[in-house]
């Protein structure tokens, strides 16, 4: 089974992403921060992240490069996921090292797609 973990702060959200994405096959761990996304990249050693960018403790955009920054960590591939939808928001997250961008509301099947793309690509390197 394919492990993801979701950094996300919203129990909504989580709620909602974890049940669909297990009904999918994956399974979900969830950091509620920034902080404990970083850490759980190392704990968990899942095979790709979703991360929210508006986390409290320690916000996305530097979990994100504290992730790319270890060598243990750095090949995880990472999905921003977030309401901060403009072109400079999509520009910060990529030069944090997100290798994929996506917007809430969530639209499923596109997020699916992502998803698949990245663990592909991973495999096949």
């Amino acid at each position: 089974m394919v492990k993801i973990l979701y950094v996300e702060d919203n129990e909504d959200n989580v709620y909602m992403l974890t049940k669909r994405l297990a009904r999918k096959g994956y399974e979900v761990v969830v950091a509620p921060d920034g902080k404990q996304g970083v850490d759980m990249s190392q704990s968990e050693m899942p095979r790709l992240i979703i991360m929210d960018l508006g986390l409290p403790v320690l916000d996305g955009w530097e979990a994100i490069r504290r992730i790319k920054s270890n060598a243990a960590t750095s090949d995880i591939p990472i999905i921003a996921l977030t309401a901060h939808a403009m072109a400079e928001d999509r520009a910060k997250a990529h030069d944090a090292g997100c290798d994929d961008f996506d917007t809430k509301p969530v639209d499923m099947p596109r997020l699916l797609g992502k998803i698949d793309a990245l663990l592909q690509a991973r495999q096949a390197s």
